[in-house]
């Protein structure tokens, strides 16, 4: 008796269950669109459409200071974030060894000094002995050639001597401009070679009130930036802050990367209250087009397609390919001007319920700022629904899980 009982429960909760799936698949596929789809209405306003890279902030002048000469550096008078100005001393190197040069030199201008006079004098008595017929022409020439190369050797020596003086003024470092310096990369003591090239001392930026961005974007972007544009940016610094600029130069010389093309965009930049310092990264946006008061819809709208329509298709796609070929050539210039409008990329698809049906509707596109996208359409309005997605099996069906095994039992 109780195997009998136990079999009738089972049988009728088996039943239960066949009722309830039968039930919820019959919801299922009576369900209305508003509940298989999300909606979106269409809004107007405007649409700024923008580029976007990453730059480094730099000063628009930044002067290295370096040396001419070598030497090990004795003095140091400036230090990190020092305001400077045009002519004053940043730095000296030991003058020891030019000092020493001088002193050769000077001693070498008196001594061919001396000589200069002496040949004059010789020149001076050849003369008068010659005016008198003592001597020949032959011995007043070579005095008056030994008073020349006198006075050249007088002059080598002189050059010398001021050779070694401008020497020993480039000992003392000088600041070429007025500004901050803002990297130093010598101490006292260190000892500083100038062989080959000027080596880099001192950094100074000539005004922090005016900064740059330097920035690369992608050749397929640079075509939509011109000089003047307006550009915003924000640093890691002041996120919730943003900051503007203007678009002032696009430098011609191209960078390849991994057989990536991008070209160097300076954006002048007013700092102020000099709050942006050099070496910030920079997260730029210009603007490069704005539409106002035109009709906006989701870009997730323009997105969508309904499963029916993928695979068909990929049905399409695998076994019509000639059908498609033949029906394309008997259109004629209206179906060859039709496939030229799809493929510019100048037109998209959305979707809406019309009479009760999903409708694709063919709307003309225009700029997007990566969330909204411009439409032109005749079938569309503000206010009205565009689809943007499916809903979840769990927010299309009417009935929950709880509500099914309530009904169940």
């Amino acid at each position: 008796m109780s195997r009998t009982i136990k079999k009738l429960t089972v049988s009728v909760i088996l039943l239960g269950i066949v009722i309830g799936a039968f039930y919820y698949y019959k919801q299922r596929s009576t369900l209305l669109p508003e509940q298989m789809y999300r909606f979106q209405a269409i809004t107007k306003g405007d649409v700024v459409q923008t580029v976007s890279a990453n730059g480094t902030l730099n000063p628009v002048t930044l002067i290295s200071v370096g040396a001419q000469v070598s030497g090990r550096v004795s003095k140091l008078y400036v230090d990190f974030n020092d305001q400077v100005e045009k002519g004053q001393i940043l730095l000296e190197l030991d003058d020891a060894l030019f000092a020493a040069q001088i002193a050769q030199s000077e001693g070498n201008v008196r001594n061919v000094q001396a000589s200069v006079a002496l040949a004059q004098a010789n020149e001076a008595r050849i003369r008068s002995l010659f005016s008198q017929e003592y001597v020949s022409r032959q011995e007043l020439d070579q005095a008056v050639q030994a008073l020349k190369s006198a006075n050249a050797q007088l002059d080598t020596a002189s050059g010398q001597l001021m050779r070694d003086k401008t020497n020993q003024s480039y000992s003392v470092i000088r600041s070429p401009v007025s500004g901050v310096v803002v990297d130093r990369v010598v101490d006292v003591g260190q000892t500083v070679a100038a062989s080959f090239q000027t080596p880099t001392l001192i950094k100074i930026a000539q005004d922090l009130s005016k900064m740059q961005i330097d920035t690369s974007f992608a050749e397929a972007d640079i075509g939509k930036i011109k000089v003047g544009q307006k550009a915003k940016f924000s640093v890691d610094a002041f996120t919730n802050r943003s900051f503007e600029g203007v678009v002032k130069q696009l430098r011609l010389n191209p960078t390849v990367t991994s057989n990536v093309v991008t070209y160097d965009v300076v954006v002048s930049v007013d700092n102020p209250e000099q709050i942006l310092l050099p070496g910030m990264t920079a997260y730029v946006n210009i603007m490069v087009a704005k539409h106002d008061n035109v009709l906006l819809v989701p870009n997730a709208a323009l997105r969508f397609k309904p499963k029916e329509d993928e695979s068909q298709a990929s049905q399409s796609s695998n076994g019509t390919q000639g059908q498609s070929y033949s029906q394309t050539n008997g259109q004629g210039q209206n179906g060859a001007k039709k496939k030229t409008e799809q493929d510019n990329g100048a037109s998209g698809k959305i979707y809406s319920i019309k009479d009760g049906k999903l409708t694709p509707v063919r709307v003309n596109i225009g700029i997007s700022d990566g969330r909204q996208t411009e439409i032109t359409s005749a079938d569309f309005k503000v206010n009205d629904k565009v689809i943007i997605g499916e809903k979840q099996p769990s927010d299309a069906s009417p009935l929950s899980t709880s509500t099914m095994r309530f009904r169940m039992f």
